[in-house]
């Protein structure tokens, strides 16, 4: 197993916040009613529709709310077309930013996004500014409590994953992406159900942050996933331990 990363453990406390906002439903329902309408309404041959349940189930979401966002992607109910469009730019400190949303008016969102970034002290990129930074990768994380580090290992590298990290509390699978659902299956069969489990973007290179920077970075990234439009937003950036808690303890 490969060390410990920082910009995970951020990640992972980032998605924590991120779980406590009631706006995680609608994110889901848009996510289930996209991979419906992009590759059909059947899990079992739709791997991101799959996933998107998983998840949603994972949070709770009633089944009829899933059931009526997988209607409306395959149009058997009427919805809304929403429109996948990514965004990138930077942050305070050079952190590299990159943001996918899930939109009905392209007008409106990235006149948005670009108010966010040029508000809270980052700047808004081309198309491939950043993009090339972050490389799409399945991640399953497990409670390094709950589970056999040797089995695991073993069970991950034989179902197909490409490396398995110790990071913090945590063993994290990383697969290729055609590769995470069987892996997740595989894994799931030998009796190791994952704490977090999707398709990510894992930066490349970090940039770290710290002082003023690293407070007006985590309030752009706030302010960027709390908008109606945006599903998921990666970021570069490596906060010491320390720095986080001074920073948590701040508010």
């Amino acid at each position: 197993m490969a060390g410990h990363s920082k910009w995970a453990n951020i990640k992972f406390k980032k998605a924590a916040v991120d779980a406590k906002r009631g706006k995680i439903f609608t994110k889901l329902i848009k996510e289930i009613t996209v991979a419906a309408r992009i590759g059909g309404g059947d899990p079992a041959s739709n791997a991101r529709l799959r996933t998107a349940i998983d998840k949603a189930f994972d949070n709770n979401m009633a089944k009829d709310n899933v059931e009526r966002a997988i209607k409306r992607g395959t149009g058997e109910l009427e919805g809304v077309n929403y429109e996948e469009v990514s965004y990138e730019g930077y942050g305070p400190g050079g952190v590299a930013i990159f943001v996918e949303t899930l939109t009905d008016n392209k007008v409106r969102t990235v006149a948005e996004i670009r108010h966010i970034f040029s508000k809270r002290g980052g700047n808004m990129g081309q198309e491939g500014s950043v993009g090339y930074l972050f490389k799409k990768r399945g991640l399953l994380a497990f409670d390094s409590t709950a589970v056999d580090e040797d089995k695991l290992l073993e069970a991950a590298l034989e179902a197909g994953a490409e490396d398995v990290q110790t990071e913090d509390e945590r063993f994290v699978v990383y697969t290729d992406p055609a590769e995470f659902q069987a892996v997740k299956d595989a894994l799931e069969a030998a009796g190791m159900k994952p704490e977090q489990a999707e398709i990510t973007r894992i930066p490349e290179t970090t940039a770290a942050v710290s002082g003023e920077d690293a407070e007006k970075l985590l309030k752009l990234l706030d302010a960027l996933e709390d908008n109606d439009d945006v599903q998921n937003v990666y970021s570069n950036e490596e906060i010491s331990d320390e720095e986080m808690e001074r920073l948590q303890a701040a508010g």
